[in-house]
């Protein structure tokens, strides 16, 4: 992969990683909720979601010729996770929803 390719997704690759890292957070905490079982959906999502992610970066990083197909994924199943922590007020889930917006952004600019 050339260098300039490699820049071009230095901001997806920045993106995908904190939203890997909020995601992964938000499900930890989600399991410490007192009211656990309502946030199953937002755990579930905040797994596909930094699965998703980390996928993104790998082919990205790779320099794939696949990246915008991964990248469209990515930012379907960012936007979903978006979605679901929006409706919950922990802040766990509020910043996840912002970093998943985020990705969801600059995976679509990638994905065309």
């Amino acid at each position: 992969m050339s260098h300039e390719k490699y820049e071009d997704y230095q901001d997806c690759i920045a993106a995908c990683h904190a939203c890997v890292v909020a995601c992964n957070h938000c499900a930890a905490s989600c399991l410490q909720e007192p009211h656990v079982g309502e946030l199953v959906t937002c755990i579930g999502l905040d797994t596909d979601c930094a699965q998703a992610c980390q996928l993104a970066i790998a082919f990205m990083s790779g320099g794939s010729d696949h990246v915008a197909a991964v990248c469209r994924m990515c930012a379907e199943v960012c936007r979903a996770c978006a979605a679901e922590c929006a409706q919950h007020d922990m802040d766990h889930c509020q910043q996840c929803a912002e970093a998943c917006k985020r990705c969801a952004e600059e995976c679509r600019k990638l994905a065309g």
